[in-house]
């Protein structure tokens, strides 16, 4: 690892290792295999989301970065089963905040994010080259390298800790290693409520001279959580 690596590195204490299943990224980005197969697709920031395993293992392909991938994938296994287990008591504590249609119960959850977990900690071990350690708004990619960038659970959910300028920086930055579309789940933040910059945003997206549509999804975990937004590249 380099020097300057390093020095990006964020301490592990402060990465929380959670993870969606590859299911729930074809239901919060509206996607389908079928939609997906012969695009190369990136998924960032994917945390400890199987989305990467599992579709590569289904024949996609795609790649996954995280500022968490500049520890070893057997730290961040261990960081993500303290993280699931602290997780599933603040869900007891704050049930009514989700909908619980998708899962069943906590028993459910917990089910489905140490299947994340696994999966996404496994394929790091045996496929590393597709987990790349990136710090943003800085990607390591080419112009237009990838077809679909898929991006969920930090831009505008987190929005009272990264401010206006970095959500802008980031967003160009992911739109100039995307050749047709960029998705961003979800459009609230932590509370539910709709980021206060999103109109802001989409008039930037907009004057940039790209197509920006809100999407109802068929996924609605955390109340309110239940839209998307798509950014296609007009064709010149």
């Amino acid at each position: 690892m380099s020097r300057v690596e390093n020095s990006k590195k964020l301490n592990l204490e402060r990465i929380v290792f959670i993870g969606r299943t590859y299911e729930e990224y074809l239901n919060m980005f509206l996607l389908s295999k079928e939609e997906l197969f012969g695009k190369k697709v990136l998924d960032c920031p994917a945390g400890a989301c199987s989305f990467t395993a599992v579709g590569n293992k289904l024949g996609l392909d795609i790649i996954a970065c995280d500022i968490a991938y500049y520890h070893s994938g057997n730290l961040l296994k261990s960081k993500g089963l303290q993280d699931i287990e602290h997780a599933m008591v603040h869900m007891e504590k704050a049930f009514d905040n989700y909908n619980w249609d998708f899962f069943r119960d906590i028993a459910d959850l917990k089910s489905h994010r140490l299947s994340a977990l696994t999966n996404c900690s496994n394929d790091m071990l045996e496929n590393g080259e597709k987990y790349i350690p990136v710090t943003l708004p800085t990607l390591p990619f080419k112009d237009d390298q990838f077809d679909i960038v898929l991006s969920a659970h930090f831009l505008f959910m987190y929005g009272d800790r990264l401010d206006y300028q970095f959500h802008i920086n980031t967003l160009k930055e992911l739109l100039r290693v995307t050749k047709l579309e960029l998705r961003i789940f979800p459009l609230v933040n932590l509370e539910g409520k709709r980021y206060e910059e999103l109109d802001n945003i989409i008039k930037s997206l907009k004057s940039w001279g790209y197509e920006v549509t809100e999407i109802a999804v068929n996924y609605e975990f955390q109340i309110n959580a239940n839209s998307m937004l798509k950014v296609r590249k007009l064709t010149r």
